[in-house]
């Protein structure tokens, strides 16, 4: 009796899984048009990372402004440090914020919110007459950039298809380059002043966006009861995709179909895991399980090597960056080039994202980083001992080094924060994840400057770049596990089934489960053919 059960939960488990990954299994898998509403939907809940993109990139203009003599907010070296980083270690105040509100209020209504400090920020910033205000300016706006960008994230994993997930995702990054190269444009011809005040419409027409054309998350409106609200949102989210020919039900039904099995499934085990006290157990239980605490320890190694790269360092400190190495160049100009490139790159790693495994990328990326860094430190030592004339070596260095970061070392971290956490726990893993990323961006950032010190100049830490980029190729050789093409069902697998491998009844055990015989299947008819069969013996049960 206990093993038909369990061959009868198993089937069930099977049928969920299926139809949750149709989409994956279709014909409508290719086919772009049916996915515009999941595109418009991901590509505007992402808008935010524009201001965001702005807020990063805003230092690189500030600073040198601020430190040219008669400025009438002047500053000291230690402070353009604080003023670089600060915006970064309120990130993961913000994030831990967004975790709880977008649990309860939403994803989008997280997003709107977010709209509030960030304009106030601006604002404190365009009036400030004093180092103190520019400060209280840039930890409003680091705040808003967490609360803007992680409910984000969240949501477009849970409404892209799997196989956009990674393309959609990375449409975050791409916008916030795009506020870079504007940050960066704005800077080279207006005073900073006047840049902040701009930048007070980027924040405020995001928002408008998301209010009149994007639906809630169909997975948050499912957890929270709203299903009709939920209905609504699939049937938006499905409504380019035509009618499935193995059955009567459309896309979006078969959809919320699943997704109130799997809450039901979790109700259930929610209801299991009260104590003997009555009193329901922590959602922070689930990082006590391998699909917990393997991706976190993943994640923490994979932003460390990301930040000690100088991804973010040549960032934040764009123009001073390309004025430290002793280039001829207008460092203000050659900026504009550096977030151009970023941009350029960002449209491509959408489909690099698409086409190649993650693990490839990263590998690809740090290669081509290590060997830029090291060229460009190389000539930077010859232009400071009077060798050579070729001044302008390293701004190329520099751009080379930027495109092979985008390739993955720049992009793939943040994508992974949303993939490799089992649903229950994906708000607030994400959330302490950007959290922790963001710290160590923190500490990389504020350290530049005494790194650049101690190392004994640009051509030194451009070398410590090239290093840790090497190191981060091994890493993704040797641990990085590989997401491309995987739900995130599968993913959650790989982690479980690493250190707790499942007993499965004999009778399972000696015929392959459908989901099984499907990943075999030769063919995506053979798959196909078996969804219907699939659906004809539910639907006849």
């Amino acid at each position: 009796m206990e093993i038909r059960e369990n061959s009868e939960q198993h089937k069930d488990d099977a049928f969920r899984e299926i139809i949750a990954s149709c989409r994956s299994l279709s014909k409508y898998e290719t086919n772009i048009k049916s996915a515009l509403p999941q595109i418009l939907s991901a590509i505007v809940a992402a808008s935010f990372h524009i201001v965001i993109g702005i807020s990063l990139a805003y230092s690189a203009i500030l600073i040198p402004q601020l430190e040219q003599p008669g400025s009438d907010v002047p500053i000291t070296k230690a402070q353009s440090s604080w003023i670089a980083s600060i915006i970064v270690i309120m990130v993961p105040i913000g994030s831990l914020v967004a975790g709880v509100m977008m649990e309860f209020l939403g994803r989008l209504n997280t997003i709107k919110l977010a709209a509030i400090p960030c304009v106030t920020g601006w604002v404190a910033i365009a009036l400030a007459n004093n180092f103190t205000w520019i400060m209280v300016g840039r930890v409003l706006t680091g705040f808003a950039c967490a609360l803007g960008t992680s409910p984000a994230i969240v949501y477009i994993t849970e409404v892209a298809r799997p196989d956009m997930r990674g393309s959609l995702i990375s449409s975050g990054p791409t916008l916030a380059s795009l506020g870079m190269v504007i940050a960066y444009a704005k800077g080279a011809f207006m005073d900073w002043r006047l840049v902040s005040w701009i930048c007070i419409i980027y924040t405020i027409v995001p928002v408008l966006l998301i209010q009149l054309f994007v639906p809630e998350s169909p997975v948050w409106l499912v957890s929270k009861g709203r299903i009709e609200d939920a209905a609504r949102s699939l049937r938006f989210l499905y409504k380019k995709y035509p009618q499935p020919e193995h059955t009567d039900q459309p896309l979006s039904e078969m959809h919320l179909n699943a997704l109130l099995k799997e809450r039901e499934t979790k109700i259930a085990e929610a209801e299991r895991n009260v104590n003997r006290h009555g009193v329901q157990q922590s959602k922070l239980r689930g990082f006590l399980k391998p699909t917990g605490y393997k991706p976190m320890m993943i994640l923490f190694w994979f932003f460390l090597i990301q930040q000690f790269s100088g991804i973010y360092i040549t960032l934040f400190f764009a123009v001073t960056f390309i004025q430290d190495v002793g280039t001829e160049v207008n460092a203000f100009t050659a900026s504009i080039f550096v977030g151009l490139t970023r941009f350029t790159m960002s449209l491509l790693n959408a489909w690099l994202l698409k086409r190649f495994p993650r693990r490839q990328l990263v590998m690809v990326s740090t290669t081509g980083m290590a060997i830029c860094m090291f060229v460009s430190g190389l000539f930077t030592l010859w232009i400071k001992e009077g060798t050579t004339t070729l001044t302008w070596i390293p701004v190329v260095g520099l751009l080379l080094y930027v495109c092979s970061s985008m390739i993955g070392l720049l992009t793939i971290p943040w994508t992974m924060t949303a993939e490799l956490f089992p649903t229950e726990i994906r708000g607030i893993a994400h959330s302490i994840s950007y959290s922790m990323a963001n710290l160590l961006m923190f500490f990389a950032v504020q350290s530049y400057r005494t790194i650049t010190d101690l190392l004994g100049g640009a051509y030194a830490v451009q070398w410590m770049f090239a290093v840790v980029s090497v190191i981060g190729f091994f890493f993704a050789l040797f641990f990085l596990p590989e997401t491309h093409g995987k739900s995130l069902a599968e993913i959650e697998a790989f982690f479980a089934d690493k250190t707790q491998p499942q007993r499965v009844p004999t009778e399972r055990a000696a015929k392959p489960s459908v989901t099984e015989h499907l990943i075999r299947s030769p063919s995506r008819e053979a798959k196909l053919k078996e969804v219907e069969l699939m659906l004809k013996n539910k639907n006849g049960a």
